[in-house]
């Protein structure tokens, strides 16, 4: 059993401590971001080919501005397991799965798309790790980038700082690279970087990983694909 620190924005925080909890683990949750949906509507469709969602968020925006029933009917190029989960509940019926990373996700779009098919549109947040657009027009896609949600970084670590002060925690949980970026901001505003030292950072990916550099002496172990189940592998 270990005491781990989840950090995802909402409601994938909750699921996943309920899913750390059935394997005996303890935990404690602090999200670093929160996802704000945008008033966005979708731009007309007729000229797209497929769309491309690298979130889960990006779909949850979708259907909280009620944008659907065109989207359904087009290709979706999910970029991992877990968002090809959710657009398959939506109602998406062509669905191509990625490997979990953004930037494997060009090579899939290439074996089943063609440039002169037409365009390309990629639901996003405001916050890109990965620049989905520019990787698809170095192929000959046009791309249209339709912004739907944005992440707000959390301005305290709430309960959790008392279990970091205090020793109580084994290891946090990281699975984007802002999310990381907003727990070292968080630990060295609040003076905890020598109790953060001490723990395990359990990192979905080496850009996870990467995010950490600030964080002095940080112990990090990084799951061997970018899946949930590989980084709880690392548990034990």
């Amino acid at each position: 059993m270990m005491r781990l620190l989840v950090t995802r924005p909402m409601p994938d925080a909750a699921r996943q401590a309920e899913k750390l909890k059935a394997l005996g683990h303890e935990v404690f949750s602090a999200p670093m971001l929160e996802v704000q949906f945008l008033d966005a509507k979708l731009p007309p469709l007729a000229a797209i080919q497929a769309l491309i969602a690298t979130s889960r968020n990006a779909l949850r925006a979708l259907e909280a501005g009620g944008n659907m029933q065109d989207a359904l009917k087009l290709p979706l190029f999910a970029v991992g397991k877990a968002t090809a989960g959710l657009a398959r509940k939506l109602g998406f019926r062509k669905i191509y799965e990625g490997p979990g990373r953004a930037e494997a996700l060009p090579l899939l779009i290439a074996a089943h798309c063609a440039p002169g098919d037409g365009a390309l549109m990629h639901l996003a947040g405001e916050r890109l790790a990965y620049d989905m657009k520019g990787a698809l027009e170095n192929q000959g896609f046009a791309v249209t980038r339709c912004v739907l949600y944005r992440t707000r970084a959390a301005d305290s670590l709430g309960d959790a700082h008392d279990a970091l002060a205090s020793g109580a925690l084994d290891g946090v949980i990281l699975m984007s690279p802002a999310t990381a970026q907003s727990y070292v901001t968080l630990v060295g505003a609040q003076g905890l970087q020598r109790a953060a030292a001490k723990l395990t950072h359990f990192c979905l990916s080496q850009n996870v990983a990467d995010a950490l550099a600030a964080l002095d002496g940080a112990r990090i172990s990084i799951a061997s694909s970018p899946s949930e189940d590989d980084l709880f592998a690392l548990l034990g």
